[in-house]
């Protein structure tokens, strides 16, 4: 991914998540947001795979899944590292 793409993905990133903090503020709870945007989130992936019309076939949908499990083991990783380098800090 380029700089200018990276720079993109945590801007659309963050733009998501103060979305997901407006609804949550609003007493929409936080696991029907989460819920929502993950769904949401599944829905474009398909469209940005197959476009308006059809959708994934089964290794389609595993890739799709596989991407998402590294996407948050990764994000996890980054979590635990980060409270990590905190308690050290303490």
């Amino acid at each position: 991914m380029s700089d200018d793409q990276t720079q993109q993905h945590d801007d659309c990133m963050q733009r998501f998540i103060d979305l997901a903090n407006t609804m949550k503020d609003e007493g929409v709870p936080v696991n029907v947001v989460s819920w929502s945007l993950m769904t949401a989130s599944g829905i474009y992936a398909t469209y940005s795979v197959t476009g308006n019309s059809g959708g994934l076939n089964p290794s389609g949908v595993d890739k799709v899944a596989d991407a998402y499990k590294k996407n948050l083991t990764n994000i996890q990783a980054l979590k635990k590292a980060e409270d990590e380098r905190k308690r050290a800090g303490e």
